[in-house]
């Protein structure tokens, strides 16, 4: 694909870029193969020219966060992989007790800012990696609580590069999905967040908690996209995929943890397609046991 003119508008527009930018620098899998075109614009103005002039042209792009719960192919990225992050990071406290703050904030950030202000309701995210964009595009969670139950609202850009407030009503808020992630043809630039006041000193018991939990029970010292599995209805991944004898189990640099058998995990040399095929084989072989189809929550993106 010729992106001549993207890039002239990209120079003109004064808009940050790298050509065939490694995915592996940009993931928490530490895996992947080149963006074509890695931009990193810096307002919402500029993303939302970007936007336009890319769906004008019919170039590809996908909106990167954190790469926290992708698997980007070993081939790369086709077209443009957009980068929200430095230009998207702000954040301010109202006096309603409501935090607004960009999607790209780090959502460990969102919750020490909630922890200075006494305001809890966020505890439950302390230790999800990744920014507050992919966090409300996922709807994540942890701990029986997610972000359905604290967003109020957020600001996004269209696919025609208009501006929209949606409330949490019409996001379609389910378990690890939204309506950005169904349809893809909106990208959040900030969210609203209604939190409540709070003790200091027991909201941070409460993140150290959960924190301690988390380093026990999780990988966290390997590479990985999180939870590789969704949880099936009145089960757990990680439960089924133990039984099944599967902790361990290993396909070249991917392994099921032996940890956490629901963290599949990168050894230090793992390609995405050893990733891939671990993925499918754990899936079968649970399904062959259990009848139960377990559906992966990564993100399967690129060439």
């Amino acid at each position: 694909m010729d992106y001549s003119l993207l890039k002239e508008f990209l120079q003109a527009e004064e808009i940050v870029y790298k050509e065939n930018e490694p995915m592996s620098a940009h993931t928490t899998f530490k895996i992947g193969g080149p963006a074509d075109l890695f931009i990193q614009p810096a307002s919402e103005g500029a993303l939302a020219k970007l936007i336009t002039f890319c769906n004008e042209r019919e170039i590809p792009f996908f909106v990167l966060g954190n790469g926290s719960n992708l698997l980007v192919s070993d081939l790369g990225v086709e077209g443009a992989v957009i980068h929200i992050a430095g230009g998207f990071a702000d954040f301010s406290v109202g006096g309603t007790n409501e935090i607004t703050c960009g999607s790209g904030l780090r959502l460990s950030l969102l919750c020490s800012y909630a922890l200075e202000n006494g305001l809890t309701g966020l505890e439950f995210a302390w230790g999800i990696p990744g920014l507050v964009g992919g966090a409300v595009y996922m709807n994540a969670g942890a701990y029986d609580s997610e972000i359905s139950n604290v967003i109020t609202e957020c600001r996004c850009v269209t696919s025609d590069g208009k501006f929209e407030t949606l409330t949490v009503d019409k996001m379609k808020l389910g378990y690890r999905t939204s309506i950005f992630k169904e349809k893809k043809n909106r990208v959040i630039t900030s969210a609203k967040f209604q939190l409540y006041p709070g003790d200091p000193e027991v909201i941070r018991g409460r993140m150290d908690e959960l924190m301690q939990r988390r380093k026990s029970k999780q990988p966290l010292e390997f590479p990985s996209a999180g939870s590789t599995f969704k949880r099936p209805t009145g089960n757990f991944a990680g439960t089924l995929i133990e039984m099944c004898g599967l902790k361990g189990f290993t396909i070249g640099g991917a392994q099921v943890s032996e940890k956490h058998a629901g963290f599949v995990i990168n050894k230090g040399d793992a390609t995405a397609s050893d990733v891939r095929r671990l993925i499918e084989a754990v899936s079968e072989k649970v399904f062959l046991e259990t009848s139960i189809k377990l559906e992966p929550e990564v993100e399967f993106i690129g060439r």
